[in-house]
This record gives structure tokens, C-alpha cells and sequence, in this order.
């Protein structure tokens, strides 16, 4: 079956009958003369009656070509060692367990006439669908290392099994598995003696499933797959009081809960008309007016996020700390916790004019929506804080800004967005549109908020989850699978958090206190 010699294959992949038992029987005499041939007919129909999901073959034009019969089996029982006589009872009778919570593979093979079309990988892949499909821990499989027979000699199983990891030699078996996702774990010594080639030797492989999900978990500690994320693009509006302006947001809070966002975000500094409401001839003041309005302005929202059952995430708000003025970002949990993250780096402007001081703590907040950061404006633009936070499992990046020319969101556009591909997490920016004559130093801003995600196929093309229309106000919704941040941090066509080069670099926090702080 080559270019040269050309043939029609009909492939079909599909669960093994006990129809299909002659032509099993036949294709496992041929793969495995050196240690036994076929299985009886009577295991094969119990795998089939007991465990009929793991049985696959692949036929082609009725012919069966290939095939992996598997049970279910107790992780913390088979992850150890063990040999190949502790998964066969009498009569080669299979022990499956129907409470295992891991998969072993039993047996993969293919006719070897079928062997350049990858049909192993096909196999595997299937394997690796039922496993998630029920919610398995792991597939483990004692793999034959066949090609040991001829550099055991010269090599220990564990020196042969590393040349085979570095390509050096080639093992038909292991090297297949390798290529396939799985890990070595241990060597399985007297695993199978009937094996000679392998000289009795085994690798312990196992892929893990990284979806699993323990049945017994605690209803508040299980994870929500598919986050849905609000973004309110906040058109900034003359206020005539406090209550005025809080009915604007609670406004908008109740929107956002009527189509079941887990999150809304505000942008920052989204309560700046208040400062209409003072003296605007000093700016200093003007800002520190603004700030004692923080106590019943995160007592409020604390309230809303109760009563209408969404994580707030309030952009930010000047708050006086020890005499000094800050530009911090409260996260309201709908459980009636608040947290906040200050903004660490500070803008000249609001240095300059507003004589606003940088926070020295980091957190990674955890919530009953995924594990989340908070970076006011400007911090996106210093990737070691995007770092930091991936690095304690953050999911979804928060940016609140206040930008006022395009110049100035586009720092903080493209900068959202090497966040989201490079840390492998979602960023959800957000800003605010308009202008508030009353008020100095708000005269314009420009704003096109969005949700980016990591790029690679399991994301749109463009790596945009949603984009709102630039300088109108809007509201925008996504829905964020963090399932699929957990495939590509494994699983991507590039694995960015695991590729690091630890061994040449290293990013520390120096800061006073515990440096990142999870919450």
C-alpha cells in the first residue's frame, strides 16, 4: 500500500462486536506469534459485555485492520507496580472494574499491511474521547518495549527507555506511545515473561486526562466550564448626585444579570462624574473629593452583586489609605466577599496632577467562576505582572482602562492581547467612551472594548472572543470555556507555560509582603 501500488481504503472506525471475533482472532495471531496469539473468544465477549465503550476497531471495507480493547481499572491501584497477571483473572478473563476511574489499555494492534495510515494514532485519540466523555482520571497501559532484546547487553531497561525518549534508538511500541501524549511513569520489572523481546520488561505509560472532574467533589468547589463575561462600555455622563449616578450602574448590573453574566466589568474610574458634583479649581482636591465616595460606593455594589447574583468588578475608585491616594479595583464576589487590587503602576498624569500613589501587592483572586487577575491600565503594559499572576492558575485577566486618545488604547489593546497569548489565559478589557465638560482632565477618551483569547485552533482565527463598536456605548457578552485553556496549556500547538526556560531565567516578586497573594 504504497504510491506506487495504490489501493481504495474505506476506513470506519467503530465499537468491536462479537460478530467480529474470527477476524479479530486472526489479526491477533498475526501481530503476536511471540507471545500467545489470540485471546480466547470467551474474554472477548466479556469485554464486550462488561465494557462495551472500550472496544474499538477500525474496519476497512468490512475487514477489520485494527483494534484496542481496554477496561476500567482503580488509578491508585494500577498507577503502582504491577504485573500484566494482575489484570487477567482465570481463563484469561479481563479485570475490568465498573467503579475504576482510570482506563488501562489492554491491547492496540494493526495489521501490519495498514501500518503507514497511522491507524494507532486514530485508536489512541479515540481512547483519549471515551476517556473524557467519562469523566476518567487517566489511561494507563503497560507498553512492551520489543527492540530492548538488543541492547540489553550494552543498557539498563531505564538507560534504553531514555535513548528512546531522545530518539537515539527507535522502539516500534514505546516510541509510537511517546509521540502520542503519553509519559513514562516507571519500569514494570517481570511485567509480562512471556515476552522475550522486552525481556520481560514493561513502561508504565499513562496520558491524563486534564478535564477530570472527581464525581465526589464538593458542589461549592466544582469548577464552572464555560464562564460567560459582561463588558460594559461606559458612556461617562453628567450625574446630578450619588444616587443619580448609582442608579446608572445598577442599571446597567441588572442587564448584564438578565442575560446570566458570572462577571461584569466596569471601566476605570467609571465613578469620575462624581467630581462634578465638587469643586473642580484644584485637581488635587477634586480627586480626593471623588475618593470619599469609595466606602458607600463598594457598600453599594457589594449589595447589587448579592441581590442580582453577578461578580462585579469595579473598574476602579480613588481610596485614601495611611494619607496616601490610591487607584484601586474591587472585585464583589455574589457571595457578599470583596476583595481589591490597587493599581501598581502610575501614570505621569496621574502622578503629576493627581499626586496618586502605586500599591505594592499582586493577587490572584479566586472566585465560584474561575480563578481571576485584575490589572487597572496601565499594569498590562508590564508583562511580569501578567506572568506572576499565570503562574498561580489565573483563567481570566480583567483590565479596567481609561484611555484617551486611540494612541493610548492601542498600548493597551495590543499589550491585552500578547497578555492573553502568551500567560494562555482569557483578557477582557474594558473602558469608557464620552466626556464630562464639568470635569478637568476627563475632557476625552476613546475606548473599543473586548475579550481576547489565547491563538490557536480551539479560538477564533483572530484571537478575539468579542470586539464591541470604537467610542459608543455598549454592552458586550462572551462566553469563555476555560476547559479549553486547560487543553491548550497541554495540549496547544505551542505550550507556552511548559516550554519556559526556567533553568536560564526566573521571574520574582520583590515587593514588601507575600509578593502574589491568592484570595
Amino acid at each position: 500500500m504504497t504510491p506506487e501500488t495504490p489501493s481504495d481504503v474505506f476506513l470506519k472506525l467503530r465499537n468491536l462486536t462479537l460478530g467480529d471475533y474470527p477476524q479479530l482472532a486472526k489479526l491477533m495471531e498475526a501481530v503476536y506469534p511471540d507471545i500467545g496469539g489470540a485471546w480466547p473468544e470467551s474474554s472477548i465477549k466479556r469485554l464486550i459485555n462488561e465494557f462495551p465503550a472500550g472496544q474499538i476497531v477500525i474496519e476497512d471495507s468490512g475487514q477489520l485492520v485494527a483494534a484496542a480493547l481496554t477496561i476500567c481499572c482503580n488509578y491508585d491501584r494500577f498507577s503502582r507496580q504491577h504485573t500484566y497477571e494482575d489484570l487477567i483473572g482465570r481463563r484469561e478473563h479481563m479485570k475490568h472494574d465498573p467503579n475504576g476511574d482510570a482506563m488501562y489499555g489492554m491491547d492496540l494492534f494493526v495489521d501490519p499491511e495498514y501500518r503507514d495510515l497511522r491507524l494507532g494514532r486514530r485508536l489512541y485519540d479515540a481512547r483519549k474521547d471515551i476517556c473524557r466523555d467519562l469523566n476518567l482520571r487517566a489511561i494507563l497501559a503497560g507498553g512492551r518495549i520489543t527492540n530492548y532484546h538488543k541492547y540489553a547487553d550494552d543498557m539498563s531497561p531505564m538507560e534504553y527507555i531514555e535513548a528512546v525518549d531522545h530518539k537515539d534508538i527507535h522502539d516500534p511500541i514505546l516510541s509510537f506511545q511517546l509521540a502520542n501524549d503519553f509519559e513514562v511513569k516507571r519500569l514494570l520489572k517481570d511485567y509480562n515473561p512471556q515476552d522475550e523481546k522486552s525481556q520481560g520488561y514493561a513502561t508504565l505509560l499513562e496520558w491524563n486526562n486534564i478535564l477530570y472532574e472527581p464525581e465526589n467533589r464538593d458542589l461549592s468547589q466544582r469548577r464552572k466550564s464555560v464562564v460567560r463575561v459582561g463588558i460594559l462600555q461606559w458612556q461617562m455622563r453628567l450625574t446630578k448626585s450619588f444616587d443619580d449616578w448609582v442608579s446608572q450602574v445598577e442599571y446597567f448590573v441588572d442587564t448584564f444579570a438578565d442575560y446570566q453574566a458570572d462577571f461584569v466589568l466596569f471601566p476605570e474610574f467609571f465613578n469620575a462624574p462624581l467630581m462634578g458634583l465638587g469643586d473642580q479649581s484644584n485637581q488635587f482636591e477634586a480627586i480626593r473629593f471623588l475618593s470619599t465616595f469609595a466606602e458607600k460606593t463598594i457598600e453599594t455594589l457589594s449589595e447589587f452583586a448579592i441581590t442580582y447574583n453577578i461578580n462585579i468588578i469595579a473598574g476602579s475608585i480613588p481610596v485614601m489609605e495611611d494619607e496616601k491616594l490610591l487607584n484601586k479595583a474591587y472585585l464583589c464576589r455574589r457571595d457578599g466577599t470583596v476583595d481589591a487590587q490597587a493599581k501598581l503602576h502610575i501614570t505621569p498624569h496621574e502622578r503629576r496632577d493627581w499626586v496618586i500613589d502605586g500599591g505594592d501587592k499582586l493577587k490572584v483572586f479566586d472566585t465560584d467562576a474561575g480563578r481571576i487577575g485584575i490589572l487597572i491600565c496601565y499594569d498590562v503594559e508590564f508583562p511580569e505582572l501578567s506572568r506572576l499572576l499565570a503562574k498561580q492558575g489565573m483563567d481570566i485577566l480583567f483590565v479596567p482602562f481609561w484611555t484617551d486618545t486611540k494612541n493610548g488604547f492601542l498600548r493597551v489593546q495590543r499589550c491585552a492581547q500578547a497578555r492573553a497569548i502568551e500567560n494562555e489565559c482569557y483578557v477582557a478589557i474594558g473602558g469608557s467612551v464620552g466626556n464630562l465638560p464639568q470635569v478637568h482632565n476627563v475632557d476625552i477618551q476613546y475606548a473599543e472594548s473586548a475579550v481576547y483569547s489565547p491563538s490557536d485552533f480551539a479560538f477564533p482565527h483572530d484571537a478575539v472572543m468579542a470586539e464591541s463598536t470604537p467610542n459608543t456605548e455598549m454592552a458586550l457578552v462572551a462566553d469563555l470555556d476555560l476547559d479549553k485553556l486547560v487543553q491548550v496549556r497541554h495540549e496547544g500547538s505551542v505550550t507556552n507555560a511548559k516550554d519556559q526556560r526556567n533553568d536560564l531565567y526566573e521571574i520574582r516578586w520583590l515587593g514588601e509582603g507575600p509578593g502574589v497573594e491568592k484570595v
